[in-house]
């Protein structure tokens, strides 16, 4: 037969129970309700401005390649930092279009090959290395895009045989 401590009863046992008790059916409470479901962001990738920033990314790439050709690479330079904050905002969409990753491409490949020409061999090391997590993350493969990320592996190799040096 178990016993009971002297000078505690039934009633003072049951009185120490109560909190835990309490705490025990506190935690059942009602789940919150459910957040309400938002609305799906549109696509910029369908937006009219998104066709003709990644249009006027080409032409950036195209008169600041001119110009880097003609020896002009300040210029070039100039240009190639104007398109930066355009190159943002067309990669900042979640799921950029093939012309805009070929834009934003071509741009950081200008500029790394200048970077790497004034003997900047790290930051044109990051440029270059921007452009193959680009391409090797990019679904479906082209040969375009096999050129483009070999092409980024083999700029990275000169940049760490110059640095190197």
């Amino acid at each position: 037969m178990i016993r009971q401590p002297r000078g505690v009863g039934y009633a003072e046992g049951v009185r120490m129970l109560w909190l835990p008790a309490v705490l025990l059916l506190a935690g059942c409470a009602p789940a919150p309700p459910p957040r309400p479901v938002e609305p799906p962001k549109p696509d910029p990738t369908t937006e009219s401005w998104y066709g003709e920033t990644v249009t006027r990314l080409a032409a950036m790439h195209r008169e600041a390649a001119a110009l880097v050709r003609k020896g002009q690479s300040d210029r070039a330079a100039a240009i190639i930092t104007e398109g930066q904050p355009l190159l943002n905002r067309v990669l900042s969409a979640p799921r950029p279009t093939l012309a805009a990753m070929e834009a934003a491409s071509d741009l950081d490949d200008l500029y790394g090959r200048m970077l790497l020409a004034n003997r900047h061999y790290g930051w044109a090391r990051l440029l270059f290395q921007k452009n193959q997590k680009r391409w090797s993350a990019w679904q479906p493969r082209t040969a375009d895009t096999e050129r483009r990320l070999k092409d980024a592996v083999a700029a990275i190799a000169e940049c760490d045989r110059r640095l190197g040096e």
